[in-house]
């Protein structure tokens, strides 16, 4: 038996023909050192939050012992239409290029899609009573509403008659394309569920592996059940691109692939024989002394799944955002994990009077330096910090305290991985990406989605969804929509409120397409889910109704705000004009709301300086004790710190972001471990020498009553609890 540590435990892949063993059970708090013989995962006991569970769909009543029926049958022919050539938007014949495809969609799954859920009846068992309890989820109808006229943008904003003919087109594209998906796939509700098609399907009588993989010549699923051999498993190709493989169950009833199994993709590709992780694969886990990352064959028996015991909280009026990072959440310096941050750090999010928690780094990514932003798996959660039913622990907690749990999603690029990610997945450059330059991002060196390829969209719209299902995320953060929607990616170019620089020939319109998709996909299947979209270009129309004509967003993170605090914080006190100040914290479309903040955790990264420590700077090493006098550095860094955060708060925006630490004026930087790096040019940047030092947050300082952080700590707190009773965030004006 091969094994290997995720968190601090010890994983264990069971090879084929090795024998099998029993689950050892994993408490909450002591997990370190719990050697796994399949996969670390905890059953039910009295310390555990997992308890019995059963899948289903919504509206289905879950029994404890009991089992369900199957969503897809494995019989059930893919449903996929081809990809479009690079450069192309899905072109007006579509009917012609999808007719065959169309017979994928059976009449079950189109009846299906079109039926709201009214509300969720699960019978639970709680493992601490050890009783039977109803939970009873009245929810909001979930219907896509159909595209309305989009000529509300123009009552709103009479500037933007002068760019209709874009606006229109615009419009006219994404209604084609909602069309087409509504003919061909049964709509957005069945076009967004691509993972019930796609990636390892179990059913009843056996597991089915798809993947689409047009460059490929030949597949074969390999893996630790077959001891990776390329021979035993191949793969049928369709005429669409998609490779598939059916594994009946063992005799004795048991799944072909074991549960915790690695499994890979073995393809001959114009560029050569690789193995390559599943596109939609679900975990995916990295050996100690290995560079690759194994595919993992994730599907826990019943009793080890995890059940959501807490409805989900509804929206509130306004959001009070705590961004965070589960890695750096330790006090110490460590990778820290799902369990930790879920009985640790919650309850003083909660404490703090933060209504949200936004966590950056879920979906995998194989450099831990890339703060999360280089993803590699999509469909799965980083396994450095636990295992999936340890994130949906941590959910349902922050939904048993009342906190949105927001996800920072990145759909606006991908790693260059080849070894790990999507990047030559099939041996093409243009498999999920442009071709040629417009296919990589010159400073983030990284690839660029083609949003104009219908399988990129189904693959994107699905990537959305399964969070939201499977995890009960409570809505998004979309990272990079500026880079999405300009093909100059907002690099070099001074936005300067000049229509033009919006609407014109530099707009990647399959982009914001795409984003005007997935923002009705969001709001018509999860009506209390919330859409964020990181724009410092403020392009009109971002946030508001795709019905009316816009884009679709919630908010729009108010990045503008951030910037003129460092570039106040350069100059001198006397250069400090509070009618610009006023500006800047004001200056934003009426009727479009965003989420403001003073820094990010991007003002804390090695490089850069968080707004404490360009005020008190070297002072905060040896005059932050209350039992030794202060320094006027200090005494002023703090009053303006306070206010900073303050006038913020009050008038920048209708949601408020804390990126976790600053709170209390965290000192110092984050910097991720890292060794040397040699430049294309041949220099060699120098490292850290792996150290976790500067990768964590010193909790214990904010804490301690007997330090100076404690009083800003304290200030933060009473402006959270201050905005909870008057609610001042909250947007007075309606579009």
């Amino acid at each position: 038996m091969a094994s290997f540590a995720v968190s601090g435990a010890t994983l264990g892949v069971v090879l084929a023909g090795s024998g099998g063993g029993g689950l050892s059970s994993t408490a909450r708090s002591a997990r370190a050192g719990v050697d796994l013989p399949s996969l670390l995962l905890r059953k039910k006991d009295s310390s555990s939050r997992a308890v019995l569970s059963c899948a289903g769909a919504p509206g289905k009543v879950l029994v404890p012992g009991g089992g369900s029926d199957d969503l897809l049958s494995s019989a059930e022919p893919v449903s996929t239409t081809p990809a479009q050539p690079e450069e192309s938007q899905i072109p007006e014949d579509i009917s012609e290029q999808t007719a065959e495809a169309s017979t994928s969609v059976d009449a079950e799954d189109k009846l299906e899609s079109s039926e709201p859920t009214q509300g969720i009846v699960e019978t639970i068992t709680d493992s601490v009573t050890e009783g039977v309890k109803e939970l009873v989820v009245e929810e909001k109808p979930r219907v896509i509403q159909p595209p309305g006229d989009g000529q509300k943008i123009y009552q709103i904003d009479p500037m933007l008659e002068g760019f209709r003919s874009h606006l229109d087109y615009r419009y006219s594209e994404y209604k084609r394309i909602r069309a087409a998906i509504d003919q061909y796939e049964g709509g957005l509700d069945g076009f967004s569920r691509g993972y019930e098609k796609l990636g390892f399907i179990r059913s009843a009588e056996g597991i089915t592996y798809r993947e689409w993989a047009p460059g490929a010549h030949s597949a074969a699923l390999v893996g630790d059940f077959n001891n990776w051999n390329p021979n035993a498993d191949t793969m049928t190709r369709n005429e669409y691109g998609v490779w598939e493989i059916f594994l009946p169950n063992n005799a004795d009833g048991s799944p072909a692939i074991p549960h915790g199994s690695r499994v890979k993709i073995r393809m001959d590709t114009p560029s050569g024989v690789k193995d390559s992780i599943s596109a939609w694969i679900k975990f995916s886990v990295q050996a100690p002394g290995e560079i690759p990352y194994n595919g993992i064959y994730y599907d826990p028996p019943e009793e080890e799944k995890y059940v959501f015991q807490h409805p989900q909280p509804k929206q509130p009026k306004s959001l009070r955002i705590y961004e965070s990072h589960i890695g750096m959440s330790s006090p110490e310096p460590k990778i820290n994990t799902y369990a930790n941050f879920r009985d640790e750090v919650l309850p003083r999010i909660k404490r703090l009077g933060y209504n949200a928690v936004q966590i950056m780094a879920i979906q995998e990514h194989s450099y831990y330096a890339s703060f999360g932003y280089h993803v590699t798996n999509f469909f799965a959660p980083s396994s450095r910090f636990g295992t999936p039913e340890d994130l949906k622990s941590l959910i349902d907690r922050a939904h048993e305290l009342g906190l949105l749990v927001l996800m920072d999603i990145v759909h606006s690029h991908s790693s260059n991985n080849t070894l790990d990610g999507l990047n030559g997945f099939d041996g093409t450059d243009t498999h999920y990406f442009h071709g040629g330059p417009r296919g990589h991002h010159w400073m983030w060196d990284s690839r660029l989605f083609n949003y104009g390829s219908w399988e990129v969209l189904r693959f994107l719209l699905s990537n959305a969804r399964w969070w939201l299902e499977e995890y009960k995320f409570d809505g998004f953060r979309f990272d990079g929509v500026t880079s999405m929607m300009y093909t100059h990616h907002g690099l070099q170019v001074s936005f300067t409120g000049n229509y033009g620089e919006y609407f014109g020939f530099a707009t990647d319109v399959d982009a914001v397409v795409y984003l005007m998709l997935v923002n009705d996909m969001i709001h018509g299947l999860y009506p209390d889910a919330v859409a964020i979209g990181e724009d410092v270009s403020g392009m009109p129309t971002f946030c508001l109704p795709v019905q009316d004509g816009g884009v679709g967003f919630d908010y729009r993170l108010h990045m503008a705000v951030a910037d003129k605090w460092i570039e106040l914080l350069k100059q001198s006190d006397e250069s400090w004009k509070m009618g610009d100040i006023v500006h800047t914290l004001t200056n934003r479309r009426w009727s479009e709301k965003c989420v403001t903040y003073a820094e990010s955790h991007d003002q804390a990264l090695v490089g850069d300086k968080t707004i404490a420590f360009w005020l008190m700077d070297k002072d905060m090493y040896d005059f932050m004790a209350l039992d030794r006098p202060s320094t006027p550095r200090i005494d002023r860094g703090i009053a303006l710190h306070k206010m900073i955060r303050l006038v913020t708060m009050g008038l920048g925006g209708e949601g408020y972001l804390n990126f976790m630490g600053n709170e209390f004026g965290h000192p110092e930087w984050i910097d991720f471990p890292r060794g040397p790096q040699t430049l294309p040019n041949g220099s060699v940047l120098p490292g850290n020498n792996n150290s976790y030092d500067k990768c964590r947050r010193r909790f214990d300082l904010g804490d301690a009553d007997f330090l100076r952080y404690h009083g800003m700590q304290e200030f933060d707190q009473a402006m959270q609890h201050l905005e909870e009773k008057y609610g001042h965030l909250q947007c007075k004006c309606s579009s």
